[in-house]
C-alpha cells in the first residue's frame, strides 16, 4: 500500500520505518524541516534500538520523509495520524490532532479517490468519532463512510523495544467506522502473520490503549506500595515477597515438563523508584480526567498516580538514614532515562530525585549510556557533573544511587569492590544482588 504517516516522533517514525520494511511504500510527514532532512539522510532523530539500521536500509527505496502533507495525502491510500497528545493538567491537548485533521481534510477536498484516515495517536474514547471525523468532513466537504474512511489503530510499543514490538506484535487492534474502512486496515496489516487481530469500533480501540497502560501502571504502584510497607515493618525483603507471588501458577505457569515459564509481565510487579516515560503518567492522568468529565471518579487510578508521585523520594529517605544532612555529600547517579535503551527522560524518576538532592546541598556526578545530552536540556539551572564512564562516576563519592536498569550497571559490584572506601549503594530498581555489595540499601528492604 501507499502510506503516509503524519508526525515523525517516537510512534510515527517507528511505524513508518517498520511498515516500509514490511513492503509498503511510506512517506513520513513532519513540519520540522531539519528532522525531515535527517531522516532522508538515514539519521533517526530519536534513539531506538535497531531503528537506524532499518531506516538506512529502506530510505530512498520505499521510504522517504517530506514536509508536504497535502502532497503526501494526495499520493497515498491511507494516512496514519501520529502526532503528540500531551496532558495539560485538565485533559489531553488535541491541538496537534485538530490541526492535522484540518490539513488532511483540505487535501481530501481536492482528492477524487477514497482515502483512509487512521488515528494512531493515543486519544481518549470518542476523539476519533467526535473530534477528528467532524473536522475531516468540515474541511473536505465530504462524508465519512462514503468519500473517505476513518479508523483508530492504537500502538503498543515499549520504548527500547519498539522496533521488535512493531515487527512482531502480540496484538493488532483495528478500529473502524465500517467494513470498507476496516478493509484498508486489514490490507495494511496483511504482512503481519500469526498475530491476534482484534476488529472493533473506534471508541473501543481508544479505550483498549488506555486500559492497557493503566493496568500496567497500577501493577507498578501496587508493588511499590507493598515495598514501602515491607521497609517499615522490617526483616522483610520485597524481592523475596514478589518472588513468592510470582510462583503463583496463574502468573508463572509450570509446563508439563516441570519447567516454569516467567512471563515478562511479572517485571511490572517488581518494586522500584516509580514509573515514568511518555505514556504511563500521561495516559493514567488523562483517563482520570476523562472519567471525572463523564461523572465517574477513577478512585483506584487516583491512588496509582499518588503512589507514583511519592515513590522517587523513597530514594532520598534511604540516603538520609545514613547522612542526616546531605549538604556536601558527593553522590553518583546511575541512570537518567526513565528506562534502559532509550534517551527518553519524560517523567523520569531521576528528575525529582536529582533536584531534591541538589536542593539539599548534595554534589551530583551522573552517568547514563545515552541520555546525558537529554538530561542537560532538563537540568539547565543545576550544577551536575556528567561522567563519560561508569568507573569515573563511582570514583570518589560517598553514595551511589542506581535509578535505571541499564545492563552495564551489572558491573557495579566488582567496581565497588575495588574501591578502598566503600560508598553507600542505594538500589532504586532492586537490580543487583544485595549480598554482593558491602553497604547496600534498596527499595522495599
Amino acid at each position: 500500500m501507499k502510506v503516509s504517516v503524519i508526525g515523525t516522533g517516537y510512534v510515527g517514525l517507528v511505524s513508518g520505518v517498520c511498515l516500509s520494511e514490511k513492503g509498503h511504500n511510506v512517506v513520513c510527514v513532519d513540519v520540522d524541516k531539519e528532522k525531515v532532512e535527517k531522516i532522508n539522510s538515514g539519521i533517526p532523530p530519536i534513539y531506538e534500538r535497531d531503528l537506524e539500521e532499518l531506516l538506512r536500509k529502506n530510505i530512498n527505496l520505499n521510504l522517504k520523509a517530506d514536509t508536504d502533507l497535502f502532497k503526501a495525502v494526495m499520493e497515498t491510500e491511507i494516512s496514519l495520524i501520529s502526532v503528540g497528545t500531551p496532558f495539560n493538567g485538565d485533559k489531553i491537548d488535541l491541538s496537534f490532532i485538530e490541526m492535522v485533521s484540518g490539513d488532511i481534510g483540505k487535501a481530501l477536498k481536492e482528492k477524487k479517490a477514497y482515502h483512509m484516515v487512521v488515528v494512531k495517536s493515543t486519544v481518549v474514547p470518542g476523539t476519533t468519532d467526535e473530534v477528528v471525523l467532524p473536522i475531516l468532513e468540515k474541511f473536505s466537504g465530504k462524508k465519512a463512510g462514503i468519500d473517505f474512511g476513518i479508523g483508530m489503530n492504537p500502538e503498543f510499543l515499549r520504548e527500547g523495544e519498539a522496533v521488535q514490538d512493531f515487527m512482531s506484535p502480540d496484538r493488532i487492534v483495528m478500529g473502524a467506522i465500517d467494513k470498507k474502512a476496516l478493509g484498508y486496515l486489514e490490507e495494511l496489516y496483511r504482512p503481519f502473520n500469526n498475530v491476534d487481530k482484534l476488529r472493533t469500533n473506534n471508541k473501543t480501540a481508544e479505550m483498549i490503549k488506555y486500559t492497557s497502560n493503566s493496568l500496567l501502571a497500577t501493577m507498578i504502584s501496587f508493588s511499590n506500595e507493598i515495598a514501602n510497607l515491607c521497609a517499615v515493618i522490617g526483616d522483610i525483603d520485597v524481592v523475596d515477597v514478589m518472588r513468592g507471588v510470582h510462583m503463583d501458577n496463574r502468573l508463572s505457569p509450570i509446563m508439563p515438563n516441570g519447567k516454569r515459564i516467567t512471563p515478562s509481565i511479572t517485571t511490572y510487579i517488581e518494586a522500584g523508584c516509580g514509573f515514568g516515560g511518555s505514556c504511563f503518567p500521561k495516559d493514567v492522568k488523562a483517563l482520570i480526567a476523562h472519567g471525572k468529565q463523564k461523572g465517574r471518579p477513577m478512585l483506584l487510578l487516583d491512588a496509582v498516580i499518588q503512589v507514583n508521585q511519592e515513590q522517587p523520594l523513597q530514594v532520598v529517605d534511604m540516603l538520609k538514614k545514613h547522612f542526616p544532612s546531605l549538604k556536601g555529600i558527593r553522590i553518583a547517579i546511575l541512570g537518567l532515562a526513565f528506562k534502559p535503551d532509550t534517551t527518553d527522560m519524560r517523567e523520569s524518576p531521576a528528575i525529582p530525585i536529582v533536584k531534591e538532592l541538589l536542593t539539599q546541598g548534595a554534589g551530583i556526578q551522573a552517568y547514563d549510556p545515552v541520555a546525558s545530552a537529554e538530561a542537560k536540556k532538563i537540568f539547565t539551572d543545576y550544577q551536575i557533573q556528567y561522567c563519560d564512564t561508569l568507573h569515573q562516576t563511582v570514583d570518589n563519592v560517598q553514595a551511589v544511587v542506581l535509578l535505571t536498569r541499564w545492563e552495564e550497571f551489572s558491573k557495579i559490584p566488582s567496581l565497588l569492590a575495588d574501591l578502598e572506601t566503600q560508598p553507600l549503594f542505594v538500589d532504586g530498581r532492586r537490580m543487583l544482588d544485595k549480598e554482593l555489595i558491602a553497604r547496600y540499601e534498596g527499595i522495599g528492604l
